[in-house]
């Protein structure tokens, strides 16, 4: 079993109280829902067996609820952001990952959730202001597979039969779609250095024409990996987050659907999802590590 990495954090007495490790105070931005939300979802999990798959069963939790997008944005300086009462799709797959990461690991307290959100959502686990944090979800698989936090399944070919070179730039150069970027412009040229770090990498995916109901698919994709769809907008690698689940007739996708305004498990299958979203290309797939 991997550790999650500790971050010493010393001092937590409410949800919105501050976050202290040893060197400096980190805010925390949350609520009082948050933390009971959270503390009895880990309650309930120290409980189940360990065959739960506790992907698919944390996701479900968040069934219904709302979608708002741009939750983490409007905080300076950057903060710790927990919302589990409206998620986009982004929030949605960290929420999950977190809760599903203290489980595989026996901890349980609402501390050991702020540790493992705070430890995946920010490059090398240091939340240091706005860019700290994993914007381009390439980033972010990337970091936590060092951190041992996920992996990324490129095999068995097929159907990992496509391969996605990352040409990102969507960031600098649309800085006025985010408010950090338009209040702190000297932000920017930080941004086009990380995306920059990025370009040139290459990953295989699923392509959409791929995505079916056959055992190839089955064998390759698991219920509760979190899935990326790719795509062909220019400056930007993924579209759209969510998680696998499998049904008689196909993969479904669990997710904070702008579409449905609210979390959903998609009545469509995916392959079907994929193909009335002409810029989407296909898929790749993340797993939680044990």
């Amino acid at each position: 079993m991997r550790r999650l990495v500790t971050l010493y954090i010393i001092g937590i007495m409410t949800a919105a109280t501050a976050v202290a490790d040893n060197t400096t105070q980190r805010a925390v931005a949350a609520n009082d829902d948050d933390s009971i939300f959270v503390a009895e979802a880990l309650m309930e999990a120290r409980l189940l067996p360990r065959t739960t798959n506790f992907p698919l069963h944390f996701a479900r939790k968040f069934l219904g609820r709302p979608y708002v997008a741009y939750t983490l944005e409007g905080n300076d300086p950057e903060r710790l952001v927990v919302n589990t009462r409206q998620l986009d799709c982004t929030t949605l797959v960290e929420n999950v990952t977190a809760l599903t990461l203290c489980v595989y690991r026996n901890l349980y307290t609402w501390r050991d959730y702020l540790n493992a959100l705070l430890q995946m959502r920010y490059r090398n686990g240091l939340l240091d202001g706005y860019t700290s944090r994993l914007h381009y979800f390439t980033d972010w698989i990337s970091d936590n597979t060092r951190k041992e936090l996920v992996s990324e399944i490129q095999q068995p070919v097929p159907p990992f039969t496509a391969t996605q070179t990352i040409k990102v730039n969507y960031m600098s150069t649309h800085p006025e779609a985010y408010q950090a970027l338009k209040e702190h412009p000297e932000l920017v040229p930080v941004i086009a250095v990380q995306e920059d770090s990025l370009n040139g990498r290459q990953y295989r995916y699923i392509p959409k024409t791929s995505v079916a109901n056959t055992k190839a698919m089955r064998q390759a994709v698991r219920d509760g990996d979190i899935i990326a769809i790719t795509c062909s907008k220019p400056g930007l690698d993924i579209a759209h987050l969510g998680f696998a689940v499998w049904r008689n007739d196909g993969l479904h996708l669990l997710n904070a659907s702008q579409l449905h305004k609210r979390v959903v498990e998609e009545p469509m299958t995916l392959g079907q999802y994929l193909q009335k979203h002409p810029s989407h290309t296909g898929i790749r797939i993340i797993r939680i590590e044990k």
